[in-house]
């Protein structure tokens, strides 16, 4: 993350492998909820999801990495490890110590000569052969020796404006076999520079995942090995090269997390001629990127988010855009992998400012309660078969190449904040459609393609990888699907040395050849032809136009329209305002501004607002256009005659059952306020709430909602445990 570092339907009546003090066996259990850090256990950042990822292995304060691991598993944990694979606090690597040689030479350099750093003595690597087996031999070993078995590898990235240092041109040398070209001196060389730090951190990984696999074999244990990573959408638009899609075929790699939180989504995008944060919207692309990057594959994959983020700015602006971005993820059913947040000590032991004042506070007590719940709730969030409502089976294409062309600029061909990307999906996603996102890496796995009717590609921001990716699309148009083709092909990049013009092929664009072999001529007028069973448009227009104009998209909204429901034969393509979710207990609720439909979504019912840390129970909700909505519906509880904890700032454990009698126990961190809704089949005559050495706590807020059947309690949170016992 360009950072300093630089989610229980709640909670039902199930017991939670989490007695204090007890080592638990991690083959044993789930990992369904993470979080990662770089400090000891402490009260105050007792998060109690699944897994405590524990970040680096410097020994700091006194004490070691495994002591700072035990810490983590003396308190019920499961632990994992997360360490940057392109930077990291490796001072003993970059100083001598390891070797016997200064090794801050690796790191990445620009035009100018100015190395990047994350910190001091602490630079972004060119991945040279030194740093890998120093990754295996001083970091992976250490930790698979410390009884961990699963091991994120975070953030593999190559600055697009860096490729200038001595040990890069080495590297090109040996992969090219040619000397190095300065990037900044032909679009060509932009490319090929861009492919050379793909490939880079493709083998860094292969290597040290390879390593971890075999070295955890030799100690008879079964490594996973996970990549934690940025979307595509996020490094593109930031400027980043990182191998993405690519490593989903590695067989060291097992999964993802997919880091899309505030920082990366309010990016400022351009639709409608107008330049501004879309947070929901732009997460909500950033997460879809990821599913369509792992989910052709079988890889498991966590969605990350953070109530706050890496830039100061005050909590009601963190709340907001963590609501954005939590909506979005949750909006994807298909996941139920989270991590939670990082860095926790940053969020609860950390001042930041209140809004409208200079004053900087620590998380307030409605904050970090409201997070709770949301981040409790994601311990028990349901897998569901479910779709966002709206029309699902719209496409664009996108490709590991869109971080190719970013940095710098030739021949005066721009696009600013990445709107070629936004100028074919916002038009979409502002209009209610769920666009989805297509990797043209995974277009040989049969289940890429199997639910889309009409897909989007355009070549003015990313090239085709081999001529075996029109073949795929070919047979799937002549099939019945339906292209649209957005494209003026006069990106400088059209001509760089690639399979399209080498090895015998000599076209002018790669769009040359998925025409001949479609069988199609745009260039005789014509903008709509029939292939097969399918149908392609040529719409001679570059996607940035769409957006970056006012009231400009509405001949590419015509067409997709057309071809949606008259070639692709597949019904109404309906335009709203709203994203709505039928998950499990609950309903997820994003409402669009910037569209003509300006009424709000109203939502009956008896509901419990979860996005409120008073947990009320509503008649009916109602969300305004840029407002999002997590809401558990009152009628979707399961069985009415048993009791249970629907939504909690805090995740219950032993929770029982007996005659009349309703009993949990409550763990979260410490200064926090817990504000838990209990479902009960009557209203309680007696409750006693008790903290871990016995003492009963008089100061307990409650109260009992007829029409719901259900329990307000709020209490003073404890990750010693918090026990109720509540009778009617």
């Amino acid at each position: 993350m360009k950072k300093t570092i630089l989610f229980c339907s709640l909670l039902f009546i199930s017991v939670t492998p989490f007695a204090q003090g007890k080592k638990l066996a991690p083959d044993n259990l789930k990992q369904k909820t993470t979080f990662q850090t770089s400090s000891p256990w402490m009260p105050q950042i007792d998060v109690r999801s699944d897994v405590a990822i524990v970040y680096g292995t410097s020994d700091r304060n006194g004490e070691t990495f495994e002591q700072r691991v035990q810490s983590w598993r003396d308190h019920g944990y499961q632990t994992a490890f997360m360490t940057g694979i392109a930077w990291g606090q490796y001072f003993d690597y970059f100083l001598g110590k390891w070797d016997g040689k200064n090794h801050l030479g690796v790191g990445q350099v620009t035009q100018k000569g100015d190395t990047i750093f994350h910190g001091k003595n602490m630079p972004y690597v060119v991945p040279v052969q030194s740093f890998i087996d120093y990754m295996k031999t001083a970091v992976i070993k250490r930790v698979v020796d410390a009884n961990i078995t699963t091991i994120f590898l975070e953030e593999p990235e190559f600055w697009a404006r860096a490729g200038y240092s001595a040990p890069f041109k080495e590297e090109w040398q040996k992969y090219y076999g040619f000397p190095w070209r300065p990037q900044d001196e032909s679009p060509e060389n932009t490319y090929l520079s861009s492919k050379l730090k793909y490939h880079l951190y493709y083998e860094a990984i292969k290597q040290v995942s390879s390593y971890a696999k075999s070295y955890g074999k030799s100690k008879g244990r079964e490594v996973k090995v996970y990549i934690a990573t940025h979307s595509l959408v996020n490094y593109s638009s930031w400027q980043i090269v990182s191998p993405e899609a690519s490593l989903a075929s590695l067989p060291g790699i097992d999964g993802y997390i997919a880091q899309v939180w505030t920082g990366t989504s309010r990016e400022p995008t351009y639709f409608d001629g107008k330049k501004k944060e879309r947070v929901f919207e732009n997460a909500f692309l950033e997460y879809g990127s990821m599913v369509s990057m792992t989910a052709p594959t079988g890889r498991k994959l966590f969605f990350l988010t953070d109530p706050i983020e890496d830039w100061p700015r005050d909590w009601a602006d963190y709340r907001k855009n963590y609501q954005a971005t939590f909506t979005a993820e949750i909006l994807y059913p298909m996941v139920d992998n989270y991590e939670v947040m990082p860095w926790p000590e940053r969020i609860y032991t950390r001042p930041y400012k209140l809004a409208h004042s200079d004053s900087s506070v620590l998380i307030p007590k409605y904050y970090s309660t409201q997070m709770q719940v949301m981040v409790n709730a994601l311990n028990s969030m349901p897998p569901s078969a479910n779709r966002v409502n709206g029309v699902n089976g719209i496409g664009v294409l996108m490709s590991n190449s869109l971080m190719f062309q970013r940095f710098p600029t030739h021949n005066g061909f721009e696009d600013p904040q990445f709107s070629n990307f936004y100028g074919q999906t916002l038009p979409l996603l502002k209009r209610g459609i769920p666009v989805q996102t297509v990797h043209m890496e995974n277009l040989a796995y049969a289940s890429t393609l199997k639910n889309i009717k009409v897909l989007v590609i355009s070549y003015s921001n990313m090239k085709p990888n081999s001529p075996e990716v029109h073949q795929h699309i070919v047979d799937w148009v002549k099939k019945g699907g339906v292209l649209i083709y957005c494209g003026r092909d006069d990106d400088p990049y059209q001509s760089v040395m690639e399979w399209w013009n080498t090895k015998g092929n000599k076209y002018g664009s790669p769009s040359q050849h998925l025409f001949k072999l479609l069988g199609i001529n745009p260039s005789s007028g014509k903008q709509k032809f029939s292939v097969g069973k399918g149908s392609v448009y040529v719409i001679r227009q570059n996607p940035k136009e769409f957006v970056m104009q006012a009231e400009n998209d509405n001949d590419y909204i015509r067409q997709v329209k057309q071809a949606y429901e008259k070639d692709a034969h597949g019904g109404k393509l309906i335009f709203k305002n709203n994203f709505y979710l039928e998950r499990g207990p609950y309903d997820i609720i994003s409402v669009l501004d910037e569209n003509p439909d300006g009424k709000p979504y109203i939502i009956k019912g008896p509901v419990i607002d979860l996005f409120d840390p008073q947990l009320p129970v509503l008649n009916q909700k109602t969300i305004n256009p840029g407002e999002q909505s997590f809401v558990y519906v009152l009628s979707r509880v399961a069985d009415k005659k048993q009791p249970k904890v629907l939504a909690s700032a805090s995740r219950i454990y032993e929770a029982r059952v007996e005659d009349k009698m309703y009993s949990f126990t409550a763990k979260s961190p410490l200064n926090t306020f817990n504000s838990a809704r209990v479902y009960l089949p009557s209203k309680p005559g007696k409750i006693t709430v008790i903290n871990s050495t016995g003492q009963i706590i008089s100061d307990v807020k409650s109260s009992w909602d007829t029409s719901s059947s259900t329990l307000y309690l709020g209490f003073e949170n404890s990750p010693d445990g918090i026990k109720v016992n509540i009778e009617w």
